[in-house]
C-alpha cells in the first residue's frame, strides 16, 4: 500500500524552492515571474482552498487523486517541475487532454493483435489523461484515471519525442514530482563555468551517502552500497556513477556502463580503461567515435591509451597485470586459465584478494582482468557476488562462501544438450604424464605442432580458415584446444570434426602414446548427418592395446578391453542415445581419472593446434579432390 497521507509536503517544496533560488547565477536574464520566485524563494503559488479543488473536481467529474490533493493545498500549481516542464497545472488549468497532441493516433499506428495491456496503455493515455503540463519543452505530463491503486492514487505519465523513449510510468503525483526534485538536481549538479557552486543540505547528504557506501563495498556489502550509490545517481552527485558502475560490471551488467568521472582520471585508467575498451570492441564493429565521447574530457595521453588497449583487445593480446601480491597471484590464476583450470584460477584470484591495494579511494575492486582473454571468461554472476561480497582494500568483514566450481568433472558433460544444440560430435585426445605443451608434438607435422595465442574455439576455426589455401577430400587434420585433463593427463580437444569415415579412420592413440599412455574418443553418437557412431582406441609405448568402433549398427574391436569399456555393455538399445553415450564416457572418465573442463571449453580461451591428418592416404585407384585457393 501507497502511504502519501503523512508526506509533509510544505518542506518538501520549501527545500526544493530554496535549493533552486540558489542555485541561480547573479544577473542572469529571467522573466518577471522568475525573479520574483526567486527573491520570494518559493516556486510554487498561494494553496488552493477547498472551494477551488471542488470546484476543479466539479468541472472533471471526478475526485482528484490524494497526493495531488495534499499537493493543491499547499501550492496551486508549481514552476519549474524537473528541467522541461516550465509551468505545472494547479486547479484553474487541470483539464483533460481528450488526444488534444493526436498522440493517440501515432501510437495506435504501432499496435497489432499481439500488443499487450502497456502498450495499449501508451495509446489510450492520450484520450482520457488528465493532463499537467500548462507550459513546457514539448514534455507532457498527463495523470491516467484507469491506471489507480488501491489507495486511489493515479499513476503519471510523462513523454517528450525528444527523448526517443516510450511514455515513462510513475506509480503517482507525489512519485513524479520526487522523480522532478532528483531531474532537478542532476541536471544543476552539471555545472559550467561560472556558475555557483551546487551545494546544498541535500547535496551534502548525498555526498555522505556515497562515501558511506564506497566504504561499504569495499567491506563486502555491496547490495546496500549498490542502493544508495544509485540513489545518489539520481540526484546526479558525482562519484556515484563510476563507483555503481564498477558493482554493476562484476555483476556481468555492461550496458550503459562508463565509470563516468572516474575512467578519465589516470590514476583509474589501469583498471577501468580495459573493460571500458574490451565492451566498446565487442560492440562497435570498428567504428570508434563513439569511444571518444566515452572519454569526453579526458587528456590525449589518456585517449591514446585507451586506443593501444582497444587494439590490443582487439588482437587478443591484452594482458592484466596488477602490483603486489595480488599480482602475484593474477600470474598464477593466468597460467592455471590458460591450460583449462578454470576453477582452480578464480579459486588463486579470489583468495588474494583481500591483499588486493587499490589505484585509488574510488576503486572498488580490480576490473582490468575482466578484458584479459585468457581470465575475462572467467566471470560469471556467481563469482561477481563472490568477488563483491570479499572485504579487500584494507577494509575488514566476514568472507564469503565460495562459489561452487563451474566444472563437473569428468567428461559425461559432453552427452549433455548445449545452446543450439550443436555438439553433437567431437573428439578428443587424452595423453597422460606430459604438459599441455607437449601435447603437439607427436600429433602434428612441422608448423602445426606450434601453439597459438589463446582464443576461443570459434576464433581459431575462423582465423584456420582465413590461412587455408588448400583443401582435400581425403584431408581430415584437426584444430584441437589443448589444456590438462586432471591429475597427470592433458588433452586435445576438437569439438567440431570432420565426418566420420570408418574405412579410411586412422586413430592418432599409438602417436601420442610414444613413450607414455594415450586415449582417443569420437564420438558422434547424435549426430545429425548419417548413422550413429563411438570410437574409444587406447595405446601405450606408441602400441595400440585396445579398441573398438560402433558404426552401421556394428561393434568392430580389437585388443583386451578391460570389462568397464566393454562395448556389449552400452550398445544394445540405442534408443536413448544421449544416455548411452553419457555411460561410455562416464566409464572413460572413470577408467583413466581424466576429465574435461566445461567451461574453458564452451566459454573460455586455450591454446589450439593443428594435427596431422585423421584419415589415411589414398589408396591406388581411390579418387579424390584438392581445391587450391589463391589469397
Amino acid at each position: 500500500m501507497t502511504d502519501t497521507t503523512v508526506f509533509d509536503w510544505r518542506s518538501f517544496l520549501l527545500r526544493w524552492s530554496g535549493e533552486w533560488a540558489d542555485s541561480l547565477p547573479e544577473g542572469e536574464t529571467r522573466s518577471e515571474d522568475d525573479e520574483i520566485a526567486r527573491r520570494a524563494r518559493w516556486l510554487g503559488f498561494p494553496p488552493a482552498s477547498e472551494e477551488r479543488i471542488a470546484a476543479l473536481e466539479e468541472r472533471l467529474g471526478r475526485r482528484i487523486p490524494p497526493s495531488y490533493r495534499e499537493f493543491l493545498e499547499v501550492s496551486d500549481g508549481w514552476r519549474h517541475a524537473g528541467g522541461f516542464v516550465w509551468l505545472l497545472a494547479g486547479t484553474e488549468d487541470a483539464r483533460w487532454h481528450r488526444n488534444e497532441s493526436e498522440l493517440a493516433d501515432m501510437f495506435g499506428e504501432y499496435l497489432d493483435e499481439d500488443a499487450g495491456p502497456e502498450e495499449r496503455r501508451e495509446a489510450d493515455i492520450w484520450r482520457r489523461g488528465l493532463q499537467l503540463d500548462v507550459d513546457s519543452d514539448v514534455t507532457h505530463v498527463l495523470m491516467d484515471p484507469e491506471d489507480v491503486d488501491e489507495d486511489g492514487e493515479w499513476a503519471v505519465y510523462t513523454w517528450a519525442s525528444w527523448r526517443a523513449a516510450p511514455p515513462e510510468r510513475h506509480a503517482n503525483f507525489l512519485a513524479f514530482m520526487r522523480e522532478m526534485y532528483r531531474e532537478f538536481h542532476s541536471l544543476r549538479a552539471r555545472r559550467s563555468d561560472g556558475e555557483p557552486v551546487f551545494d546544498n543540505a541535500t547535496t551534502r547528504e548525498l555526498d555522505a551517502l556515497v562515501e558511506e557506501a564506497r566504504t561499504e563495498a569495499l567491506r563486502g556489502g555491496w547490495e546496500r552500497a549498490v542502493k544508495a550509490l544509485d540513489e545518489a545517481k539520481g540526484y546526479g552527485r558525482p562519484r556515484a556513477a563510476g563507483l555503481g558502475d564498477q558493482i554493476r560490471r562484476l555483476l556481468g551488467q555492461t550496458s550503459m556502463v562508463y565509470y563516468d568521472g572516474l575512467v578519465t582520471d589516470p590514476r583509474y585508467a589501469p583498471e577501468l580503461l580495459p573493460p571500458l575498451v574490451a565492451e566498446h570492441a565487442a560492440h562497435s564493429y570498428r567504428d570508434d567515435s563513439t569511444l571518444r565521447f566515452q572519454l569526453r574530457g579526458a587528456e590525449d595521453d589518456l585517449v591514446a591509451l585507451a586506443h593501444a588497449t582497444l587494439e590490443q583487445v582487439r588482437n587478443g593480446t591484452y594482458r592484466y597485470t596488477a602490483a603486489g601480491p595480488f599480482g602475484e597471484a593474477v600470474e598464477r590464476a593466468h597460467e592455471l586459465a590458460r591450460w583449462g583450470d578454470t576453477d582452480g584460477a578464480w579459486r588463486t584470484l579470489i583468495d588474494a584478494l583481500p591483499l588486493w591495494e587499490p589505484l585509488g579511494p574510488d576503486l572498488l575492486a580490480p576490473l582490468g582482468w575482466v578484458a584479459d582473454p585468457v581470465l575475462g571468461p572467467l566471470l560469471a554472476p556467481e563469482r561477481g557476488r563472490e568477488l563483491l561480497s570479499t572485504p579487500r582494500g584494507g577494509q575488514a568483514g566476514a568472507a564469503p562462501g565460495p562459489t561452487a566450481g563451474l566444472d563437473p568433472g569428468g567428461l559425461a558433460w559432453l552427452a549433455e544438450p548445449d545452446p543450439g544444440n550443436n555438439r553433437t560430435s567431437y573428439r578428443f585426445v587424452l595423453v597422460e604424464g606430459v604438459e599441455p605443451e607437449e601435447v603437439p608434438g607427436p600429433l602434428a607435422d612441422g608448423d602445426g605442432a606450434v601453439l597459438n595465442e589463446p582464443m576461443t574455439l570459434w576464433e581459431a576455426r575462423h582465423r584456420s580458415s582465413h590461412r587455408q589455401t588448400e583443401f582435400s577430400s581425403y584431408d581430415d587434420r584437426a584444430l584441437m584446444a589443448v589444456g590438462r585433463a586432471g591429475a597427470g593427463w592433458s588433452f586435445a580437444f576438437d569439438g567440431d570434426p570432420a565426418g566420420f569415415d570408418r574405412r579410411r579412420f586412422v586413430s592418432p592413440a599409438a602417436a601420442a602414446g610414444a613413450g607414455t599412455r594415450a586415449v582417443v574418443v569420437w564420438s558422434g553418437l547424435r549426430t545429425w548427418h548419417g548413422e550413429p557412431f563411438f570410437h574409444l582406441s587406447v595405446a601405450r609405448e606408441g602400441a595400440e592395446q585396445y579398441a573398438f568402433t560402433y558404426a552401421d549398427g556394428q561393434v568392430r574391436q580389437s585388443g583386451e578391453i578391460p570389462r568397464a569399456l566393454d562395448p556389449g555393455r552400452f550398445f544394445g538399445d540405442l534408443e536413448d542415445r544421449a544416455a548411452v553415450e553419457r555411460s561410455l564416457l562416464d566409464a572413460v572418465g572413470r577408467e583413466f581419472g581424466a576429465r574435461l573442463p566445461r567451461h574453458a571449453i564452451v566459454n573460455g580461451r586455450l591454446h589450439t593446434f593443428t594435427t596431422r591428418s585423421w584419415t589415411r592416404p589414398p589408396r591406388d585407384g581411390e579418387t579424390y579432390a584438392v581445391i587450391r585457393m589463391r589469397r
